[in-house]
């Protein structure tokens, strides 16, 4: 196998498997590619950003059309406020991403910062799944205010380039005291439209990043098949084995964070 099949290989694989975790436990994937990825040093933060997007638009687009006929179902009421927000959110994220390249001029310094910031995000999610029970939900309803949190959402994650990850099940878990499956399954709701703005912008601005056609077929192909297995297992799966899954992937993930993080600083220096 030359070179580039077998990190078409690899990428295939990664995708798989991140997509698979994302579709159960309803954190997109995308914060699982794009720390693995960035681990690989095989492309620029700007191409693994838009790669790792469209594998999370088709990870949550064939997750959320196999679930049309499930139990559990989105809740439009709160949810449809929370993507309308996450909308704009992707956009502004992606904004924010590029003024961060123009300013640093230097890819690996940006790689570090979000490094960074995913450690403090799984960190703290960590705590606060941990100490849950402790921490008093809520029941948000206004729609204005669920714009708002759609949108620091969309910010975050699009600026990150992760989809949603975690960040999307502490925040829907906290303000809106939905249950571990519930969660997932609206998260990936917020993630299927923040992904398709930062996508759409991307695009119009003519600002797609040089990459191999075939790697982005791989890496979606993985999306696809990931979510569909992801389904599969997600309807075998209890809430609290749901939830038990979900603070393993964040162990997981604080690690790899890590490695990244020291990576990052001896390339930038």
């Amino acid at each position: 196998m030359v070179g580039g099949e077998c990190m078409e290989f690899i990428y295939f694989i990664i995708s798989a498997i991140a997509s698979l975790i994302g579709a159960i436990s309803g954190i997109g994937g995308g914060i699982i590619i794009k720390p693995l990825m960035d681990s690989l040093g095989t492309m620029s933060v700007s191409t693994l950003s838009f790669l790792s997007g469209c594998t999370v638009l088709t990870m949550s687009t064939v997750s959320l059309i196999r679930n049309r006929k499930e139990e559990t179902k989105i809740n439009m009421d709160i949810t449809l406020y929370l993507a309308i927000g996450a909308c704009i959110g992707g956009i502004l994220g992606k904004e924010l991403f590029d003024k961060s390249r123009m300013i640093f001029g230097n890819d690996s310094l940006v790689g570090m910062i979000q490094s960074i910031l995913l450690l403090l995000i799984n960190v703290a999610i960590i705590f606060y799944m941990k100490n849950k029970d402790k921490i008093e939900t809520h029941n948000v309803e206004d729609k204005k205010s669920c714009v708002l949190i759609g949108l620091s959402l969309g910010v975050l994650s699009s600026f990150l380039g992760i989809g949603g990850g975690p960040l999307n099940i502490a925040a829907i878990y906290y303000f809106f005291s939905m249950k571990p499956k519930e969660t997932a399954i609206n998260s990936l709701f917020v993630i299927f439209f923040s992904q398709i703005s930062s996508l759409v912008r991307t695009v119009l601005s003519n600002d797609i990043p040089e990459f191999g056609i075939m790697t982005l077929v791989v890496m979606c192909l993985g999306g696809v098949l990931g979510a569909i297995y992801g389904g599969y297992r997600s309807k075998k799966m209890s809430d609290d084995i749901t939830q038990q899954f979900f603070a393993k992937v964040l162990i997981l993930l604080v690690f790899i964070n890590i490695f990244n993080i020291i990576k990052f600083t001896g390339a930038s220096l």
